[in-house]
């Protein structure tokens, strides 16, 4: 199949001949099929399938495979290693050969039997497969940083909210390493919040790395997928998790670098902490390095409600009271004065009798129909402040957002870069 030229129309008659293909397959029901005493019958399980099986995908296809209310029927990888490692983690999980492994995203979400995807693929390739696939009825767990760009973010919430779909943003950190600072805020013994302070690395960086051969084992016009044509580099799609150089996440066609995909960890906790996640900042402000260089260049977030929001501030992480502060990478500044508190939302659980996990979370949200922790609005919201200060520091200055037109106010040249342009016919 010629990728570049296959249209929308084509694509769902071939799905719709091989979902015809499936259903007059024999079907043999197994004992696990019909439950035990640990795993309810076939019909009460949620139906996954994965797309992008190497490192992070591996350990959310694993953590999704040990659910017994979880029947994982299929894998995708543009890579044969993994997604053959993928296939046979589920083969040995349910003692049979029955997961596919395919290598296009488009085949695995026209099958009609699956309930939910997880997706942790790079980051250019997010938004148009989570789009894609609440198009196709499934519900998504959407590894972060959820958006390469601001535009993005209004697309994916608009496609979940209008063919009904659960989708969450996956930064298990958010709720789970953050208790240190989320629980006195959220408990008003800090006080009202004044300001936060988040120590992470910068946006990422151009690709100049040569071309090498390409292996026979990737696909790599699918792997590039919307991104500009670039020559195969063993380290331009390397997913190690280093944002330095040397791995996709390092560069700018495919990641934000570690401001997006720490950020995303570090900006959330924080904005969790301070219940900032329903607002999005309304000005931005960049602060030139001093001129003896002995300061580097920050920038500053401030939301509606005043707060700001401080990233790489020099000398401003020491812990000062009032204050909480988080491993050196997160400090949340208040007033001091103890007001009354709030309690902090958690993770969905089947009984109400304990908290459960990020995963658990979207599984019980799948099934209630419910929004998850981590909804994908909530998400889209936290990811607004990591992107504009890397558009402050790109453009060197100080930037003035309209959320309800999503655009920047009065500047055309910062208004372009809210997206960017994508390879047919992957278009948003």
């Amino acid at each position: 199949m010629q990728r570049s030229s296959t249209t929308r129309r084509g694509f769902l008659r071939t799905s719709a001949t091989a979902a015809g293909a499936a259903a007059t397959a024999p079907y043999v029901i197994t004992s696990k099929a019909l439950g035990d005493a640990t795993t309810p019958p076939a019909s009460d399980r949620i139906v996954m399938g994965g797309i992008g099986i190497g490192n992070m995908g591996s350990g959310d296809q694993g953590a999704f495979l040990n659910r017994p209310d979880v029947q994982y029927v299929a894998v995708c990888d543009v890579r044969k290693e993994w997604r053959e490692n993928g296939k046979n983690r589920a083969d040995a999980t349910y003692g049979n050969k029955d997961c596919a492994a395919v290598i296009d995203f488009r085949e695995l979400l026209g099958r009609s039997d699956i309930d939910a995807v997880h997706i942790a693929t790079p980051d250019h390739w997010h938004a148009l497969m989570t789009i894609a696939a609440c198009q196709a009825g499934k519900d998504v767990y959407l590894q972060k940083p959820e958006t390469l760009t601001l535009r993005e973010g209004p697309l994916m919430v608009a496609a979940a909210r209008r063919y009904g779909r659960v989708v969450s943003g996956g930064s298990q950190r958010v709720l789970d390493d953050y208790h240190d600072i989320v629980d006195p805020c959220w408990s008003g013994e800090l006080g009202t919040i004044k300001s936060l302070d988040i120590a992470v690395g910068g946006p990422s960086m151009p690709c100049y790395l040569p071309a090498e051969p390409t292996p026979p084992d990737i696909d790599w016009e699918l792997w590039l997928g919307p991104a500009p044509w670039e020559p195969y580099n063993a380290g331009r799609c390397a997913g190690n998790y280093g944002t330095g150089g040397g791995s996709w996440r390092s560069y700018i066609d495919y990641s934000g670098g570690s401001l997006t995909d720490w950020g995303a960890h570090h900006f959330g906790g924080a904005i969790f902490a301070a219940d900032l996640r329903e607002l999005q900042p309304q000005s931005v402000t960049y602060h030139p390095a001093t001129a003896d260089g002995k300061a580097a260049a920050y920038v500053t977030l401030t939301y509606p409600n005043s707060v700001e929001i401080h990233h790489n501030r020099p000398g401003h992480l020491q812990t000062v009271p009032p204050s909480a502060v988080h491993g050196g990478a997160i400090k949340i500044v208040t007033d001091g004065q103890p007001k009354a508190g709030k309690p902090v939302p958690l993770y969905r659980t089947p009984d109400g009798s304990g908290q459960t996990n990020i995963y658990g979370d979207f599984i019980e949200c799948v099934k209630q129909r419910a929004r998850p922790f981590r909804d994908i609005e909530l998400a889209v919201n936290t990811m607004t402040a990591p992107h504009m200060v890397g558009l402050a520091y790109r453009l060197q200055r100080s930037l003035q957002w309209d959320r309800a037109t999503q655009q920047f106010v009065g500047d055309e040249e910062a208004n372009r870069l809210v997206d960017r342009a994508r390879r047919e016919p992957w278009i948003l």
